[in-house]
């Protein structure tokens, strides 16, 4: 990020104009002292003509010149300094502190007065931080940091840096800004999950392990055209023949376990707002639930009541697999629950038509409130769903700050999600996910369809 204050180079007619505007910037920068020196040495020597004081017209004069003369040193100072920002971590959960390296390059051949260097930060992030810097030698370099903290998710832009030149006297001042600026992601925070056993993970792993293509014999290969770059070892040589081009075995690929992470964003299902309100704390749970479930292997999808999902369609049908890519998803569905919020939907059949053509394996909901018709489309969510834990929001609870009698019906809705095949908890506040994960498992709804085969042909069994 290359800047020269001052700096008013140009060709003919332009370089006038730019020097003329460049000037009035720096007459602009005068500061209150220099103001005061300037307005008094005016009205001394307007005194001095009146009373007929020579003297007087001479300390006039001085007061009038000094910052005249610093405005004309700021201007014509010519160097140029680069600057540069890094952030560490650029994504950091809610609550958490990232630290801010600034350096800044002196590239000129002169060495630089004394710098003020400002950064511009959202007020959510704390106060803007400023720095001091003393001469910079040619050639030479100075870095800086400072720490960010925000409660609030969000994605938020740092920058642009403005650096502001003095003269000595502290007469004239001028402020100049680099062009880039960086973003940091505040994600929600995710909390631990201990290890439970999963319905539907065998559809990928464990001893229930099924591959997507049966490899008995010759006959039950199913071939596909050669690639460049495919094993000349997996030729068929069978089936080269039958179709007059080069056809190879398909490879053995494993058939993961799945999941859905599906999120109620609706507005008129949450209540309050700021990081403890219930909404918070479903977006909260939500990237938990992924975050572990990828780590344990799931091809896992974030499902919001729109009916978007992260990863899109175009990533294979929503899912993922593990590893690297488990780590980019983690990171997608992160980045995206940073700036996730509430929607107007009225109601889940977005995401019930969503979930409709889909073979999911496991089903994880984090609902707010709930009519009678959208608990009656949340149960009919659980017939597409190999196993299905909703954590229904009490948003009355949320809203007093304490359990009490629900005047909403909450247990009448988590008795026909019940009656559904659910496994359906209510969250009230200070209630933890870690305690109602340990609840779900030990109420026999995460493995409550333990020995049952799936809709995807797999043997629930395996521990996550």
């Amino acid at each position: 990020m290359p800047m020269a204050p001052g700096d008013g180079d140009g060709d003919g007619d332009g370089e006038g104009r730019e020097d003329r505007g460049g000037l009035r910037a720096a007459l602009a920068g005068l500061t209150t002292r220099g103001r005061s020196f300037l307005a008094a040495g005016v009205a001394a020597a307007v005194c001095s003509y009146v009373l007929g004081q020579a003297d007087l017209l001479r300390v006039g004069l001085l007061l009038a010149v000094l910052p005249l003369v610093c405005v004309a040193v700021v201007y014509r100072t010519r160097y140029r300094v680069a600057g540069s920002r890094r952030l560490s971590p650029a994504r950091v959960p809610a609550g958490s502190e990232a630290r801010v390296h600034l350096r800044i390059d002196n590239v000129s051949r002169l060495p630089t007065g004394l710098l003020m260097l400002q950064d511009r930060v959202p007020y959510v992030l704390g106060p803007r931080p400023r720095f001091v810097l003393d001469r910079v030698e040619p050639g030479g370099r100075r870095e800086v940091s400072y720490r960010v903290r925000s409660d609030l998710r969000g994605r938020y832009p740092l920058g642009p840096l403005q650096l502001r030149l003095n003269d000595p006297f502290g007469m004239c001042e001028l402020t100049r800004s680099f062009s880039a600026y960086d973003t940091l992601t505040v994600v929600p925070r995710v909390e631990p999950l201990p290890l439970v056993r999963f319905a539907g993970e065998a559809m990928g792993y464990g001893d229930g392990r099924h591959r997507s293509l049966a490899l008995a014999g010759e006959d039950d290969v199913i071939p596909r055209g050669y690639r460049h770059g495919d094993d000349l070892r997996r030729v068929h040589w069978r089936s080269t023949a039958r179709y007059g081009e080069l056809m190879v075995r398909r490879e053995e690929q494993p058939q993961r376990a799945s999941c859905t992470v599906l999120l109620d964003t609706r507005r008129v299902a949450h209540q309050g707002s700021g990081p403890d309100s219930a909404f918070e704390w479903a977006v909260s749970g939500a990237a938990s639930a992924a975050v572990h479930l990828l780590e344990r292997g799931y091809g896992v999808r974030l499902l919001t009541d729109t009916g978007s999902s992260v990863p899109g369609p175009d990533s294979g049908g929503g899912f993922t697999g593990s590893g690297h890519d488990s780590a980019d998803t983690a990171g997608l569905m992160l980045d995206t629950l940073a700036v996730v919020d509430h929607s107007e939907e009225a109601g889940l059949a977005r995401a019930y038509e969503a979930l409709r053509g889909g073979n999911e394996g496991l089903l994880v909901a984090f609902l707010g409130d709930l009519d009678e018709e959208q608990a009656t489309m949340v149960g009919r969510m659980r017939h597409r769903t190999g196993t299905a834990v909703a954590f229904v929001l009490d948003g009355g609870a949320w809203s007093r700050g304490a359990w009490a009698p629900d005047p909403q019906g909450l247990e009448e809705r988590l008795r026909m999600l019940r009656e559904s095949g659910w496994t359906a908890l209510p969250v009230t506040p200070g209630t933890t996910l870690v305690q109602l994960w340990q609840q779900a498992d030990a109420q026999g709804g995460i493995q409550a369809d333990a020995g049952r085969p799936l809709a995807g042909g797999g043997m629930t069994g395996g521990w996550a």
